[in-house]
């Protein structure tokens, strides 16, 4: 086809889309769900009785074995509870609750969290305990006349480790350190307390006695120790404590300075200081400083403290005792995570707390307890 100025006419002429009206849209929408419906209930309606039957019995059975994996599920999973005097199964639990009773008693402002474990109690003992399996043991003891000749494992008895000072915790020496109930009195509670900054109750003169005649001794130094608790949302005095269990009240080449590629640097709490040798662990910890930038005192305390809360509070591990013993699996592991071998290093710091608040006239104030709960535990003590 020709128009009139001869050129040919094109077949493919532009037609107006058609717009579908939004409501019709909506209408057809609900016209084939409402099909599908009853085309459904057309099918059902065809399966023969019995058939029916055995479909809801077997719907039912996987709704129930849904409900029993979630119920297991949730029976395992560790919980944290504030105890007020009526909440904790004296049968379950045997010998806590006069224990923390009398606590409270003597320490009104104090409070206490229960942590239920959900760990069988034979079963911690065993994974705390060594074996042949395991290359090295997660729990020393000083080789000292100190300690009774049973306190040391059956499997290395007098096999030395670290610097030739420490030897291999028995399971009678675990069960010990770690019965919560041998705990829980005015000597060793501490172990327990919440390592949580509490405005007032944490003061410089806490520091100052406590650091008298040790390394950390001096104003800017106990100034750093709160600063760093106030920064981290953590107890200065666990700080204080945990620096002088690591380094010994004078302190060692960590903490007093030590050169390494021209500078001289700190790390008290001997961070990476791992190596076969004494010379491998401290050139490792310098490394690790000096990589930080650790040039005073100061500045190691303030950033070990941001190491010691990334990896060990933020996980749950939040007192002494949990620090020490891994029973916490926030972080989807159990025992392995422990920030030191020594066996008697919870009660040691613990120690060393409660001289702190009793020095600073401050341990009645409002401090929390987490007390570690286990399955299956014996009734004697």
């Amino acid at each position: 086809m020709k128009n009139m100025n001869g050129r040919g006419l094109k077949n493919n002429y532009n037609f107006p889309t058609r717009i579908v009206p939004y409501k019709r849209m909506r209408l057809n929408v609900k016209e084939v769900i409402s099909n599908l419906i009853i085309n459904f209930r057309n099918i059902i309606r065809k399966i023969p009785k019995r058939i029916k039957t055995i479909l809801i019995a077997i719907l039912i059975l996987i709704l129930i074995i849904i409900l029993i994996v979630a119920l297991v599920k949730e029976s395992k999973k560790q919980k944290y509870v504030e105890y007020d005097g009526k909440n904790l199964s004296e049968s379950k639990y045997p010998g806590y609750k006069d224990l923390i009773d009398e606590l409270l008693e003597k320490h009104p402002n104090w409070t206490f969290t229960l942590f239920y474990t959900k760990l069988d109690w034979e079963e911690v003992i065993k994974n705390e305990g060594h074996s042949d399996s395991r290359t090295y043991p997660l729990n020393l003891v000083p080789d000292s006349s100190r300690y009774p000749e049973d306190w040391k494992c059956e499997i290395d008895r007098d096999k030395t480790y670290d610097n030739g000072t420490w030897l291999c915790a028995s399971d009678k020496a675990i069960r010990c350190q770690m019965d919560p109930r041998n705990i829980l009195n005015e000597d060793n509670i501490f172990q327990f307390k919440e390592l949580s900054y509490v405005e007032n109750a944490q003061t410089i003169e806490g520091i100052n006695e406590i650091t008298e005649d040790t390394f950390l001794e001096g104003e800017n130094i106990s100034n750093a120790l709160i600063q760093a608790g106030k920064n981290a949302n953590v107890d200065p005095y666990f700080i204080a404590s945990r620096l002088i269990q690591e380094q010994g009240r004078d302190g060692t080449t960590l903490s007093r300075g030590y050169e390494y590629n021209g500078m001289t640097v700190y790390n008290p709490f001997n961070i990476r200081a791992v190596g076969n040798s004494s010379e491998e662990i401290i050139e490792n910890a310098a490394k690790y400083a000096y990589e930080q930038g650790w040039d005073t005192l100061e500045k190691a305390i303030i950033g070990g403290v941001d190491f010691v809360k990334e990896g060990y509070i933020n996980v749950g591990q939040n007192t002494l005792y949990l620090q020490k013993f891994d029973v916490v699996n926030q972080d989807g592991e159990l025992y392995t995570h422990q920030y030191m071998q020594n066996l008697m290093a919870p009660q040691s710091e613990a120690s060393n707390m409660l001289e702190i608040y009793q020095s600073s006239d401050t341990v009645d104030s409002e401090l929390n307890f987490i007390i570690p709960l286990y399955e299956n535990m014996p009734e004697e003590v």
